[in-house]
């Protein structure tokens, strides 16, 4: 009965027949209902707006903020997150993204799901209630991803699916990739019936789709997508009734092609929203979190009143939180930005709660202590020891002609080409002049000791290797390089350390970036995670790779779901056909 309570006190203080808790007073609050700005207050009682009113009230308020005339902008929300590759936990990311503006995160725990199941996922989310911003989960639909296709730590079936999608913090089921509409798999279809039967939406991850496929995908009950690439792309999903997420990450550039396209055409911005998807910590330093998407797209032309809107109440409206989130307007939490301008938000105090929790860049509130279990901490293990030759790509003759992963610089998909290469003493040789170089999948479970073998092109190293333990969705270890021997001491270096980024030149470690938490997160303080990622980065870029994140790539070639190509520990996925594939096409 205690929500009883609270509501009966914020219906007086709304009524001025008891004091508010707090009046942040002179506001030029953005109302993203009616597209006005209007110089008022905004009243506050138990975390909640309950006035916006232009007169002050006849009680005497616990507290009064002078807004100092600023522009009071809801707080912005990120529409897809997976917050493991933030490199951070929950607690430690508070002080990147909340000063920036962003006061709720929607995330799809898939990484730490496909690693550690159902209890690790449980055990992960334990005291987010207690963050000084809001966490909701997108019920991870694909754990494993790929089923047949790859080793994962864990796995969310059906039952699992509906335990989690009962909690009150779950607002949709995650991203569904088409693999699983085209095959009509009982037990995702099924997920999707269940979501939408608790009234909760079901997000998609439409990649390559457009015509027939597209519209049968929509008929599933899928409701957005967050992989558009072109403006094309975007218009053909709005026409569906689809949702699209914008997204702008460390290796996924979308914003400038879609908002362009956007601005362009003119297009109706209700139904689309703002999403990191995969960001690193370094790069929101840097340049910025979802302020950094609102603030590029006014650049690009967007009216800033859309473009707001697009990073607060379209999202809460998609996903049916609208009540709780995503304007500033009574009954709603007291999540807002104070930004001394519209036309490029950089917050000078962020509220969540009714309560100051950052000022002038910096968090100003503590964060709790989270003491994850030490079964998280211990999930980086091989089946067996590894000798140089696992590194190899056996073949015969005297060259292979062979499929290829092609990267696309600022995309997490590539093409499928085809190169040459050299064989010497029954291996394939590294092919430097055209930047063909071997990569190798290991299974890091304990349960099988698989190693999957494939080539690659854009990765442009000289020498040595680089490995991680990152790799969607499974995350296997996942190495490139020249050296067999240089790759081994780069597997086995993740497997010390217990997960994380490497870089091996001459068989010595130049630089690691340590992820022990599930070899996926660091519990160390932020600046720590920044230095050592600014590390394995520049020793990378010593060593030739020419890509401006190299290990948020290295992350994404494994993955059986992004077109066309990516290899597992079981092999080389052909992603359209949903199968493994032989290397050589001799």
């Amino acid at each position: 009965m205690e929500r009883l309570s609270e509501l009966k006190e914020e219906i007086r203080a709304a009524y001025d027949r008891e004091a508010l808790h707090t009046l942040v007073k002179d506001v030029q609050l953005v109302n993203v209902y009616s597209g006005e700005i209007v110089t008022t207050n905004i009243g506050i009682k138990n975390g909640r707006v309950v006035t916006i009113s232009s007169s002050l009230p006849k009680s005497a308020p616990a507290a009064v903020i002078d807004g100092e005339h600023s522009y009071a902008i809801p707080g912005l929300i990120d529409a897809h997150v997976h917050i493991e590759t933030t490199l951070l936990t929950p607690p430690a990311l508070a002080e990147v993204i909340v000063p920036r503006g962003t006061t709720t995160m929607l995330i799809d725990p898939m990484e730490i799901s496909n690693v550690a199941g159902l209890d690790g996922l449980l055990a992960f989310i334990e005291g987010i209630d207690r963050l000084p911003y809001r966490i909701f989960i997108e019920v991870s639909s694909r754990v494993p991803t790929a089923p047949g296709l790859e080793t994962t730590g864990g796995a969310l079936g059906v039952e699992e699916t509906e335990r989690l999608l009962d909690l009150n913090v779950a607002v949709s089921l995650g991203e569904l990739d088409p693999a699983k509409i085209d095959t009509l798999s009982d037990e995702h279809l099924l997920k999707i019936i269940a979501a939408h039967r608790r009234g909760k939406i079901a997000n998609g991850h439409a990649i390559g789709l457009a015509g027939k496929t597209l519209q049968a995908y929509a008929t599933a009950g899928l409701n957005d997508d967050h992989e558009c690439v072109t403006f094309e792309e975007l218009q053909e999903r709005l026409a569906l009734g689809m949702g699209v997420m914008v997204r702008e990450g460390s290796s996924e550039r979308n914003v400038e092609a879609l908002i362009s396209g956007i601005v362009k055409h003119g297009t109706d911005t209700r139904n689309l929203m703002f999403c990191t998807d995969d960001k690193h910590t370094s790069d929101i330093r840097s340049e910025g979190h979802i302020n950094y998407n609102v603030n590029r797209a006014i650049e690009l032309g967007l009216e800033p009143m859309d473009a707001i809107r697009m990073a607060t109440v379209n999202t809460a409206q998609h996903f049916r939180i609208e009540h709780l989130l995503g304007s500033i307007s009574p009954g709603r939490y007291a999540d807002f930005i104070l930004t001394p301008s519209i036309d490029h938000i950089e917050p000078q105090r962020v509220f969540v709660n009714g309560e100051v929790v950052a000022e002038e860049g910096r968090l100003v509130v503590g964060v709790p202590h989270i003491d994850y279990p030490e079964t998280l901490r211990h999930t980086v293990k091989l089946h067996h020891n590894l000798v140089d030759d696992d590194f190899t790509i056996p073949s015969s003759g005297e060259s292979i002609r062979a499929r290829v992963i092609d990267l696309i610089p600022g995309q997490i998909v590539n093409n499928a080409i085809e190169g040459t290469l050299n064989v010497e003493d029954g291996v394939i040789s590294p092919d430097i002049e055209h930047d063909v170089l071997p990569m190798f999948c290991v299974e890091r479970y304990g349960k099988n000791g698989n190693i999957g073998r494939g080539l690659i092109h854009g990765f442009g190293l000289k020498r040595g290797a680089i490995a991680g333990s990152v790799s969607h969705d499974h995350h296997n270890i996942v190495v490139v390089g020249l050296d067999k021997h240089d790759m081994r001491v780069a597997v086995e270096s993740l497997v010390e350390s217990q997960g994380g980024f490497v870089v091996v030149s001459d068989g010595a470690v130049e630089a690691i970036l340590p992820l022990p938490l599930c070899g996926l997160m660091s519990e160390e303080e932020t600046e720590t995670v920044d230095r050592d990622l600014a590390a394995v980065r520049d020793a990378a870029h010593a060593l030739g790779c020419s890509l401006d994140t190299p290990f948020m790539a290295l992350s994404f070639v494994s993955l059986p779901t992004v077109p066309a190509l990516g290899v597992t520990d079981l092999g080389l996925i052909d992603v359209a056909n949903h199968k493994i594939v032989p290397l050589s096409l001799n």
